[in-house]
């Protein structure tokens, strides 16, 4: 992976911030059965709830925007998190960059298939809602766990 492609390392801890945000917003969210009172905005939806050519679309009206705010914070603090530089990034580090992201597709993918094999009706929709975040999940867990067993292994040789 091309470092020019990574942020500077300059954005991680303000992506664990965001990140962390999200988390305790999203957790609020689920224990609150995804409704936080006052919150409430006037909206522009690009797609109504029924179908594209219904009369809310493309007008004003009112949202509950706490799980959108949540969503957006876990995705752009996942994002600084999962792919700012590290104070040493290397090609060692870009390959576990590399194999992490592949790891944690796979891991992703998995357990998709298996939500749809076995998570019916409206219990499939979280699935997929969730599953929107665990890709960077995965990918942040992986990496920093890696990371953090070569640089103790270092550690241990000197």
């Amino acid at each position: 992976m091309k470092s020019q492609l990574l942020f500077s390392n300059k954005y991680k801890p303000m992506g664990w911030v965001l990140f962390l945000i999200g988390v305790v917003l999203g957790t609020i969210l689920m224990i609150n059965e995804f409704d936080i009172p006052n919150w409430e905005t006037k909206v522009f939806p690009l797609i109504s709830e029924n179908d594209i050519f219904s009369s809310p679309a493309l007008k004003w009206s009112s949202n509950n925007i706490a799980d959108e705010l949540a969503s957006l914070l876990l995705i752009f603090g996942g994002i600084l998190v999962s792919f700012s530089k590290t104070k040493d990034e290397d090609e060692y580090i870009s390959k576990i960059r590399m194999e992490s992201l592949i790891w944690a597709t796979y891991v992703n993918y998995a357990i998709l298939i298996i939500a749809i094999l076995f998570v019916f009706d409206f219990s499939f929709f979280n699935v997929l809602i969730y599953n929107m975040f665990t890709l960077l999940l995965f990918f942040m867990l992986r990496f920093h766990y890696v990371l953090y067993k070569t640089k103790k292994a270092v550690g241990n040789e000197e």
